[in-house]
């Protein structure tokens, strides 16, 4: 039977586009009070207006320490609780290591891989003390299977869904869930730096996915029973072939 999430706290990072709005409005569509966590402040204010009193704006920089300190003390200060922690935001890059620039690796590294431990860190003790939560980590098909055209970000999503899988053990008797959804490409701004020649040709075959498709896989993780864990859930495009 799936689990009644109205009344529940969650709180998204990255969640002014894409996946991370997406799995906001569901949410809130579900009875959750929502955080929605970015940098974009002026984004953040639009689609908190547009999706009404259950949506909460606050403007945290995950690439500054500091600012993630804050992060969890304001969610609280918000809303009182936190149910349900969905670590979203993310980079991307690819091409060539080759021709490769190590300054926008050290970006997406640290955005993929340091700043989801450190926003993860931050809610872990509000959750472990309650003995209840839910812990969901934007992953990626490349965390999976080694993609040869984006080796920086497979890198970063083998980090991720080593974290994850270990973290998941160590809090588990705590009564925390925790897992990944791991989309292949998806119709976002994180694949903007895609050739013309291949964004066409994918979209010609069918082979992205919408935001709303991953959140949709979300909400499936976060309602099953208390006693089931979805450790991974992987969302593919029909003409995928991976």
């Amino acid at each position: 039977m799936a689990q009644d999430l109205s009344g529940k706290v969650a709180a998204i990072t990255g969640a002014a586009s894409g996946i991370g709005l997406e799995c906001a409005r569901a949410l809130i569509a579900a009875g959750v009070r929502v955080v929605l966590v970015d940098r974009a402040e002026d984004a953040l204010k639009s689609v908190c207006a547009e999706l009404g009193p259950n949506a909460i704006p606050l403007v945290i920089d995950l690439m500054k320490p500091a600012s993630v300190a804050t992060m969890m003390p304001q969610i609280l200060e918000k809303a009182g609780q936190l149910d349900i922690f969905h670590a979203n935001a993310g980079a991307y890059v690819g091409g060539p290591v080759l021709d490769g620039d190590p300054d926008v690796w050290d970006r997406v590294l640290n955005l993929n891989i340091n700043a989801v431990f450190r926003s993860v860190h931050a809610v872990l003790p509000h959750m472990v003390e309650r003995k209840t939560g839910d812990i969901i980590v934007t992953s990626s098909i490349a965390g999976l299977v080694p993609v040869v055209w984006e080796p920086i970000y497979t890198a970063s999503k083998h980090a991720v869904q080593a974290f994850v899988h270990t973290v998941r053990r160590q809090v588990a008797p705590h009564g925390l869930r925790v897992g990944a959804v791991q989309p292949g490409p998806v119709v976002t701004a994180l694949i903007s730096d895609w050739p013309k020649d291949k964004l066409d040709d994918e979209l010609t075959k069918g082979g992205l996915i919408q935001p709303v498709e991953v959140a949709e896989a979300v909400m499936f993780m976060l309602t099953r029973p208390r006693n089931v864990t979805i450790r991974d859930l992987v969302i593919l495009p029909q003409s995928n072939d991976l």
